[in-house]
């Protein structure tokens, strides 16, 4: 392979990975049914019936194999792609765990920073202060973002659509930048993310689960700090903020409205974004195509701003206003009124 142009490899990562996603997902999900280990149906959940969480192996597993397979296949010697497709591992088998035997939060965080860690101090970060600082805000915002994105697991299909719209513009950005490596995992992310689809488009038949949804927070993350590694503070941390402002609006929503409440932050609940879509008249598939379309806007602005082609602080501004301005009207959603009538 080690004659395939750039281009090649890449999609050549995004197809195999898609493919081995949509294939290796129906056997996990009899496993899981057999060894019932299924997410069962709560009053702060969503689904009816028990659904088995086995898929976030599949995903993990198609990203890992394929990426490793066709990139260092095509010769590639980056070994930023090792790290952090390993630490991205650990984080899966992290998440599988916790599926199976509920960790706690302290082991779960202590494990995520250590990964985390390694991924910044090998694979750089943005520059802002010039000082250990950024090194210490970067490993935070990996762990923000992993979380989020487990967060934002509350919905048939949500997080599958959201991780391959982001993945795929990453891949854009990581291949305009010259970065085939980092391109091409990000692209057998977005294609195993899309072969999941095909089992968790609703109604799903099997979910993420934590060991998934760690997972991509976890992978999409640390590629855009690879991605980012040496930017300057507003074409660095601008464009993180915005390539994964979706997930991070959606822990903000949740996270204040919860506080304003006096319920407790951590705990679950329709609270979400999605769920609040819903309140609104949307369907699930609308509403995941709604989540999924403003994570290619947001995604593509950042894009444009990491590459400076358009004005940096007035892009910023803009959109961050634009998303207040939705986030302050879904907070208004009665979302909470209604889990206490179904409690009744």
């Amino acid at each position: 392979m080690s004659g395939l142009s750039p281009w090649m490899v890449t999609a050549l990562a995004g197809l195999v990975a898609l493919a081995v996603a949509a294939l290796l997902t129906e056997p996990l999900r009899l496993l899981a049914v057999r060894r019932g280990y299924t997410d069962q149906p709560g009053i702060r959940k969503v689904h009816v019936s028990p659904t088995p969480y086995l898929g976030g192996m599949a995903v993990a597993l198609a990203t890992v194999g394929s990426a490793s397979v066709v990139v260092f296949g095509a010769g590639a010697t980056d070994s930023t792609l090792g790290v952090v497709l390993g630490c991205a591992a650990v984080i899966a088998v992290l998440g599988l765990v916790d599926d199976l035997r509920p960790l706690s939060i302290r082991i779960r965080l202590s494990v995520e920073a250590a990964a985390a860690l390694v991924v910044v101090a090998w694979c750089g970060h943005p520059v802002l202060f010039g000082t250990w600082v950024d090194a210490v805000l970067a490993v935070m915002w990996i762990l923000f973002t992993t979380n989020a994105f487990n967060l934002l697991d509350n919905m048939d299909g949500v997080v599958s659509t959201v991780t391959a719209v982001i993945a795929a513009f990453l891949c854009c950005a990581a291949l305009s930048a010259g970065l085939v490596g980092t391109a091409s995992v990000a692209a057998a992310l977005a294609g195993a993310c899309a072969g999941f689809l095909f089992h968790n488009w609703h109604p799903a038949r099997i979910f993420l689960g934590d060991a998934g949804a760690l997972f991509v927070g976890f992978l999409v993350s640390s590629a855009s700090m690879t991605l980012h590694r040496d930017s300057t503070a507003l074409s660095g941390y601008g464009s993180l903020l915005l390539i994964t402002l979706v997930v991070t609006a959606d822990t903000g929503l949740v996270m204040v409205a919860r506080r304003r409440e006096g319920r407790p932050v951590m705990q679950g609940g329709k609270d979400h974004v999605a769920h609040r879509l819903r309140r609104l008249g949307l369907t699930v598939r609308q509403v995941t195509v709604a989540i999924g379309g403003f994570a290619a806007l947001t995604s593509l602005t950042a894009v444009l701003v990491l590459f400076k082609i358009v004005p940096q602080s007035a892009v910023l501004i803009a959109v961050v206003a634009v998303t207040a301005v939705v986030w302050l009207r879904l907070l208004r959603v009665p979302v909470y009124a209604a889990v206490a009538d179904e409690q009744h």
